[in-house]
């Protein structure tokens, strides 16, 4: 794989599956808009929140089916397809670059709603081959960053980096009459606050101990973090002097955030 530029990094705050079928509303417009300013890539790997266990894995199939993670939505929504192909030779380069980490491949497993629900507005074609790194939850958010940083020269190999999650992500608080409102609860927006100041001084003190950022972080941020931790595998991508730039921030029906960030 190569690439006549340095492709960026972005994490994508995804919110509820129902965006995966709402190509107009305002966040997905945005993920659209972004996606018309990068040079289109070779292929993508993605880190989502939904998926997540006690080990490390690569997704290795030629095919990704779709995985519907969620239940109690319109039908509409398991009818939604993406048929993105999947890619034998990033997962193998994926596996040589974090070899001392012992990456197991799974060629059966699909694209889950992190991943597809985000990738159908950001490339609607599904022409982009995707490849998904799972989460491994046992690791402590250094071991992230670590696992993350050996994984930036496939930014000059033609590979975009993505992450999928919600900076803030608390189902159990949030305000179900105001799903579509930017609605927050003050808690939520002093996380936000914090988290924003981080990301854009390259603060990687706070930013890898943000659970010791009092009550909030507890609230924004329910164990086991898996919402969060995507966010970190795209600011590890950061070279010193790139900019980074937020969109996408809002919080909704009080304990969701939207945030989305570029690196790049």
């Amino acid at each position: 794989m190569s690439s006549s530029a340095k492709l960026p990094a972005i994490f994508l705050g995804h919110g509820s599956p129902m965006n995966a079928i709402e190509p107009g509303n305002r966040f997905n417009q945005a993920f659209l808009q972004v996606a018309q300013g990068v040079e289109k890539p070779q292929a993508v790997l993605m880190v989502s929140a939904h998926w997540y266990g006690r080990r490390l894995q690569v997704m290795s199939g030629e095919h990704n089916p779709l995985i519907y993670d969620f239940y109690g939505f319109p039908q509409a929504l398991f009818e939604a397809t993406y048929p993105a192909p999947g890619s034998a030779a990033l997962a193998a380069r994926v596996s040589a670059l974090l070899v001392q980490e012992q990456v197991e491949s799974d060629p059966a497993r699909g694209l889950d709603h992190g991943a597809w629900a985000v990738l159908r507005h950001f490339y609607p074609q599904a022409d982009v081959p995707v490849v998904q790194l799972s989460l491994d939850i046992t690791k402590p958010a250094s071991w992230h960053w670590a696992v993350a940083q050996k994984l930036r020269p496939l930014r000059d190999e033609g590979v975009l980096i993505m992450g999928s999650g919600n900076i803030i992500h608390n189902l159990r608080l949030m305000d179900r009459w105001h799903m579509d409102r930017s609605v927050a609860y003050d808690w939520a927006m002093d996380f936000r606050a914090r988290i924003n100041r981080a990301i854009l001084a390259n603060d990687l003190d706070t930013l890898l101990n943000f659970t010791e950022l009092g009550e909030g972080a507890r609230l924004a941020v329910p164990v086991p973090a898996e919402h969060f931790l995507p966010l970190l595998y795209v600011l590890a991508q950061r070279e010193d002097g790139e900019p980074v730039d937020i969109f996408n921030d809002e919080i909704i029906a009080g304990s969701l955030s939207m945030t989305s960030v570029k690196v790049g």
